[in-house]
């Protein structure tokens, strides 16, 4: 069956695209001629843009790194958040920031899937630098206590012979659980449905009240309920086990090789930032992810630190890229 592509806005043919072109190559230029290099840098705080509210996971991935890179730069850096598109309406804001250091965002896998959108208003892979990687978030794969699965090859098994019946919860349209289930569903040829909740939270609760029979959940959300029995996980949607669930196996490990879906969490820059603005902040995060403490907040907000420079990130982001918009196009999914 075939599939529409979406279309993405017209971004460089604008004017402000130019108007921003040409201040970028402006700002390059002084930036040469005054000599100025990394060791002039920071001289004021700078502010990290969170795109979803206060209290979440990414809001806490976000206070937690700030702390400590503030500290090995010499500045505070203040969070401050903007919820809303996705994360988009955030991205856009350091997408059109001066490319001075000072704004960096807090991307997640979200900024991976821009096919998803009917229309974007800036183009991650030009407008914002990959600065750092930050640690990834995987998925617990989890049924009602009620169901009767207790491995992977339960449920796709209870799936083929229900074809249709089973139903699904997720955080949303387009939310990583929703994504990751649609990547489960691709690789594994079961036919469910679909039932998307506003939010990861609200989706748990449908899982254990019975009004889904399974789905994909964050850990942070779902940890809680799986150690007090009300709901039976099966996997995880990482590459590598959880820290949090050792026992638990992953997808891949548990009949469906090849795969993995986590959200991940990374920080990003302006376009046209300066390269040793670039390189002397991801030196700074890596350094940072080394910290025994920051690395507990990180797992206790459900979230595996993964240290990764700007180049690293960059490829990583890149191979993300092109495997969501195969399952964005093979699905037919479309956000708001």
């Amino acid at each position: 069956m075939g599939c529409t592509r979406t279309r993405r806005a017209g971004r460089h043919a604008s004017l402000w695209a130019g108007a921003r072109c040409a201040a970028l190559a402006l700002g390059a230029s002084l930036w040469a001629q005054a000599g100025v290099g990394a060791e002039a840098y920071p001289n004021h705080p700078v502010r990290l843009i969170s795109g979803f509210a206060p209290g979440g996971a990414t809001d806490v991935a976000a206070r937690s790194i700030s702390i400590k890179l503030g500290e090995l730069i010499g500045q505070s850096v203040f969070v401050e958040n903007k919820p809303g598109g996705s994360g988009n309406i955030a991205a856009e804001m350091v997408a059109r920031a001066n490319p001075d250091g000072y704004n960096m965002y807090l991307a997640n896998t979200t900024i991976a899937m821009p096919s998803l959108f009917k229309k974007l208003p800036f183009d991650a892979s030009k407008d914002l630098v990959p600065m750092s990687m930050i640690g990834m978030g995987p998925s617990a794969l989890v049924v009602n206590p009620e169901v009767p699965v207790r491995s992977v090859k339960d449920l796709i098994e209870l799936a083929k012979k229900k074809p249709g019946k089973l139903n699904y919860a997720s955080g949303g349209i387009g939310n990583i659980t929703h994504m990751t289930m649609e990547l489960f569903v691709a690789m594994t040829g079961i036919d469910v449905v679909h039932v998307p909740y506003k939010g990861g939270a609200p989706s748990t609760v449908a899982i254990m009240g019975g009004e889904t029979q399974f789905g994909f959940c964050a850990l942070a959300s779902s940890i809680g309920p799986i150690k007090a029995g009300k709901l039976t996980v099966i996997a995880v949607s990482s590459k590598v086990r959880s820290s949090a669930l050792p026992n638990v196996p992953t997808v891949a490990e548990a009949g469906v090789p090849g795969f993995e879906a986590s959200s991940w969490y990374a920080l990003m820059l302006p376009g046209g930032t300066p390269k040793p603005i670039v390189d002397k902040l991801s030196n700074a995060m890596v350094k940072a992810l080394a910290n025994r403490e920051l690395q507990t907040q990180l797992i206790n907000a459900g979230i595996e630190p993964v240290a990764g420079g700007s180049e690293e990130f960059s490829k990583y982001m890149a191979s993300e890229t092109v495997k969501w918009e195969k399952i964005i196009a093979a699905r037919h999914i479309t956000a708001d």
